[in-house]
């Protein structure tokens, strides 16, 4: 799988060479690494320059059609850091990931005990919440709150366990497509999907998800870019505005009101300050979001949150959250609003502050250019669209 533009590049190995079937779906056996170690020196040879190694693919658990058991899968990964630090002994050494599969609390804890400290140094796993891409509910999923709330469960779950098991290693979702099964024909290349899939992204960074690739870049119905004729989806430029947006630092956000409005809150990426992800799941309501800066919020005691009709976000000053520049209302501040072509939900055109996003007649990324906002003035997130909003004067500690 390729991660980024730059090609940093995560191989996946097959686990299951030189195992026996044990019963149906279980296999046992050692590893047979004969043919990865080939590969992998074919590589180092060649001077190609691989980020991570990445062993199996959904045999943790239960498995996917197959599964391998938690204490052989993490004495195989012993023997595959062993061919790493043999071949990569005078150079920079790739990371080794594992299992690439659903978690199971149990067996995940159990490979990090078994395999030790510094072996696996990314804990990977498949997320596909939303069911089968032919289910007919996959649509109402993606508008519901709670469903799309359940997934940090996960999240949360991982982290606990890697920071009991295996400190040394970092969670990643290593496969993403929100519906399995090449995703849903009728959603997953539409603007709907992006509802879930940078909530999605805003839950896995609370909870200190180090990479995050989706299911697919070209491929299936969830691919980011059409599969015949390669132009982007919806998702695609969400993806890249939370790429040139959302900074690695991530804070904390409290506020009231209706739980169908999602909030996220990093560092700013490019010009400093504070960028805030605001999902609006009403198809019927729109909100207002007022942010203060003069907030002296307790953590503990969560007091001083301020809740009124207009949907007011309290910034904490204990998790470094609160601007200390005072506002003399000459501050702008920049608002990406997405919503769908012609309001239709299902539409395969995505508007930014109403404009469509397609391609130039050179086939390059349109511009992607922000609407500037007094930064005192209230924000407005129409029912059924996105906004992205960047404060790059709002002077946040921990930025």
């Amino acid at each position: 799988m390729i991660c980024s533009s730059i090609q940093v590049i995560t191989f996946g190995l097959n686990a299951l060479r030189g195992r026996k079937q044990i019963r149906k779906g279980v296999w046992g056996g050692a590893w047979n690494s004969s043919n990865a170690q080939e590969f992998m020196e074919y590589t180092v040879s060649m001077n190609y320059p691989i980020d991570s190694w990445e062993f199996g693919n959904e045999l943790s658990g239960s498995g996917i059609g197959a599964s391998v058991g938690a204490e052989q899968y993490g004495k195989d990964l012993v023997a595959l850091q062993k061919i790493v630090n043999q071949l990569y002994e005078n150079s920079s050494k790739p990371l080794v990931l594992a299992p690439g599969g659903f978690y199971d609390k149990q067996w995940f804890a159990m490979l990090l005990d078994v395999s030790g400290p510094n072996v696996v140094r990314g804990m990977t796993h498949h997320i596909y919440n939303l069911g089968a891409g032919n289910d007919p509910h996959v649509a109402n999923r993606i508008l519901d709150p709670q469903h799309l709330s359940r997934v940090s469960d996960t999240f949360r779950d991982l982290q606990l366990t890697i920071q009991r098991h295996g400190p040394w290693s970092a969670p990643w979702v290593g496969e993403a497509g929100g519906a399995y099964n090449s995703g849903s024909r009728t959603v997953s290349n539409t603007f709907l999907d992006s509802f879930w899939y940078l909530d999605q992204l805003g839950q896995s960074a609370k909870y200190d998800t180090k990479v995050y690739c989706r299911q697919t870049l070209i491929g299936g119905n969830y691919g980011l870019l059409d599969t015949d004729t390669y132009v982007p989806n919806p998702d695609y430029y969400s993806a890249l505005l939370w790429h040139r947006l959302m900074g690695n630092g991530v804070l904390s956000i409290d506020f009231g009101g209706t739980s169908y409005l999602r909030a996220y809150a990093h560092c700013g990426k490019q010009k400093g300050g504070i960028a805030l992800l605001l999902i609006n799941l009403s198809q019927n309501m729109g909100s207002m979001v007022t942010v203060r800066n003069d907030l002296n919020v307790g953590l503990a005691q969560g007091q001083g949150i301020t809740r009124d009709s207009s949907f007011v976000h309290g910034l904490k000053r204990t998790v470094s959250w609160v601007g200390s520049k005072a506002s003399d209302g000459l501050e702008k501040r920049e608002e990406y609003h997405l919503t769908a072509e012609d309001g239709n939900r299902f539409a395969r055109t995505m508007l930014l502050n109403g404009v469509p996003l397609e391609l130039t007649e050179d086939g390059d990324i349109p511009p992607m250019y922000p609407v500037q906002v007094s930064a005192s003035s209230p924000i407005y997130v129409a029912p059924l669209s996105i906004a992205f909003v960047v404060f790059p004067d709002f002077e946040a500690d921990a930025c």
